[in-house]
């Protein structure tokens, strides 16, 4: 069972300059856990892009009006703007349509799923790294999720790594401006591009599975994407050295994490902000692939098993 960071640990409020952008649907627990930790931080802006409800699921409408009062009940000194859809996109055209709204009125950003709950040294740490890497055009993002145990010693490094986590994340309108939701490359072009970047053949198939699951479309998702155009542009991602995220979307109404487990809990060692050093490591993209292939193979494995049984 999955754990809740105690927002009791959370230090007194910090001066956040960064304008958040809370991706909002049907999930009004989930949305209140996120939403509690986004008070905390107080940023000046809040935007809040919210799916409409489908029209096959009867308590849609309720949960997601109710999961909209609460990413809206502000009580601090910010400004707040919405974009509630009424009628239901789909995860991949309402995510990437609100990300291009948002886009079009801030130069830079921290976006947040209502499953990916963040400590306070996430909100830090990305508003530190949008600063420090603005102008570097080889950072595409700063990442606030961390599935790797810290090694020891290790706590003043940011990782620099060569694929992103979309679990509480960072970025700048010029580089969400490289985004396509319809990649329109050709097989073989796909295949080598992922491959020379990440250099990890397990996960690349994965990424063009699901890209041709897009193409086809087979697959709802904006995902595979957003990692293909890392891949394309050869942009590089910031992580922390310690995990700032907490997954807590695990479960029947969780969109893409369905047989997922998440262990990997917010750390509560303080970062030291003016000492931080860069460490490239690429074991850290090895060790990561290879903590996401076993459940990429399961899954692969069920839906064999579910495809024998019916034959």
């Amino acid at each position: 069972m999955i754990r809740p960071t105690d927002n009791s640990s959370f230090d007194p409020p910090i001066s956040l300059t960064t304008p958040v952008l809370f991706l909002i649907f049907n999930r009004p627990e989930t949305t209140q856990q996120v939403f509690s930790a986004i008070k905390k931080a107080k940023p000046p802006r809040l935007y809040v892009a919210a799916d409409g409800p489908r029209s096959d699921y009867p308590n849609d409408a309720e949960s997601c009006e109710i999961a909209r009062s609460i990413a809206t009940n502000v009580d601090w000194d910010c400004e707040v703007k919405t974009l509630f859809r009424e009628t239901n996109l789909g995860c991949g055209l309402a995510v990437t349509s609100a990300i291009d709204w948002f886009f079009e009125q801030e130069s830079e950003g921290i976006i947040l799923e209502d499953d990916t709950k963040p400590s306070e040294q996430f909100f830090k740490f990305v508003n530190f790294g949008l600063r420090k890497y603005r102008d570097d055009k080889n950072i595409g993002s700063i990442c606030g999720y961390n599935p790797l145990t810290p090694k020891p010693n290790t706590n003043d490094r940011i990782i620099i790594s060569n694929y992103p986590s979309l679990w509480g994340w960072g970025t700048w309108k010029n580089v969400w401006e490289k985004y396509s939701l319809q990649p329109d490359f050709h097989y073989l072009h796909k295949v080598t591009t992922i491959y020379r970047h990440i250099k990890h053949l397990r996960y690349t198939m994965h990424i063009m599975s699901i890209l041709g699951g897009v193409e086809k479309g087979e697959i709802d998702t904006w995902c595979a994407q957003f990692g293909f155009m890392f891949s394309e542009y050869k942009f590089k991602v910031v992580y922390p050295p310690i995990n700032l995220i907490n997954n807590i979307g695990f479960g029947d109404q969780g969109t893409h994490t369905k047989g997922w487990d998440n262990t990997n809990n917010p750390s509560n060692i303080r970062l030291d902000f003016m000492n931080l050093k860069e460490s490239y490591d690429e074991s850290f993209d090895i060790s990561r692939f290879n903590i996401e292939c076993p459940n990429i193979y399961n899954r692969f494995m069920k839906k064999c098993k579910k495809f024998i049984k019916n034959i």
